[in-house]
């Protein structure tokens, strides 16, 4: 039995094309970190391009998406500063299919899926009463994830314990389950954590976006203690999913003086 399984490990890891990659260059800020995937770049973006639209699809259908007008734009005006950034991580962003969108909820909380697919929820904006240098560093952030494919990794993550649960239940005599990839881009984008360094790469990586694009990077800062400050109970949603402590701060806090000279060259063009 152990050979056999050994023996289907080995053709799993083989039929998917493990690899090593770097999804991004590592910019300023200096993210480097190689990242294990089983998932094509392709697959993932098609999933979440289907778990994006059925989502917008929802919220449309209860009059909620871009409902205002006013909010939209400059969710928008801020969303595609950053956007005309993301090619000095990663060339082919400029390529991708970017859409960004509003939800009236009251929800704290915005993200964003590969590929380019951002959805802001009015709740983060209005309640916590963001200047948009600060808006610009939770989209930054969101974009960041997207960027660096985070979605993919963990959605790689998942699969590879998926796929060896089917191996193990394949010796067993039992069926092997087809994985709804988007679905589980939804679920990653919505509800699941990232990890700390996910969440670091995120932090640094939308840091020097928002100086690029002419956002003071300490809002960064100012951001983060206002969501911090809502904490009731389990806090904001988009703290469930994005977890903060002082050490995110003190990192950004480091961070900054890199940045801050883009910010000043982005300010006097």
């Amino acid at each position: 039995m152990s050979w056999k399984l050994s023996f289907m490990a080995a053709t799993l890891v083989a039929v998917t094309g493990c690899a090593e990659v770097s999804t991004t260059q590592s910019g300023a800020v200096g993210v480097e970190r190689k990242q294990t995937m089983l998932l094509s770049s392709q697959e993932v973006e098609q999933a979440s391009a289907k778990s994006y639209a059925q989502e917008v699809s929802k919220v449309r259908s209860t009059g909620k998406l871009n409902n205002n007008a006013a909010l939209t734009a400059r969710v928008r005006t801020v969303a595609n500063r950053l956007i005309a950034q993301t090619p000095v991580f990663r060339p082919d962003a400029r390529t991708w299919r970017w859409e960004v969108n509003v939800a009236d909820s009251p929800e704290l909380n915005a993200y964003a899926m590969a590929g380019g697919k951002v959805m802001v929820y009015s709740g983060l904006i209005t309640k916590l009463s963001l200047t948009d240098d600060e808006l610009a560093a939770v989209i930054g952030h969101e974009m960041a994830h997207a960027l660096r494919e985070h979605s993919r990794e963990q959605m790689s993550q998942a699969y590879a314990q998926q796929m060896g649960l089917s191996v193990v239940g394949a010796l067993a005599g039992l069926g092997q389950g087809a994985m709804d990839l988007a679905s589980l881009a939804g679920d990653l984008a919505l509800t699941k954590p990232k990890s700390r360094t996910m969440e670091s790469e995120a932090d640094v990586i939308g840091l020097e976006l928002m100086a690029r694009a002419g956002y003071n990077p300490n809002a960064a800062l100012s951001v983060w203690r206002k969501m911090m400050a809502t904490g009731n109970g389990n806090g904001p949603e988009f703290l469930s999913t994005h977890p903060s402590d002082s050490s995110r701060l003190q990192e950004l806090s480091a961070r900054i003086p890199r940045v801050m000279p883009l910010y000043e060259a982005a300010r006097r063009r």
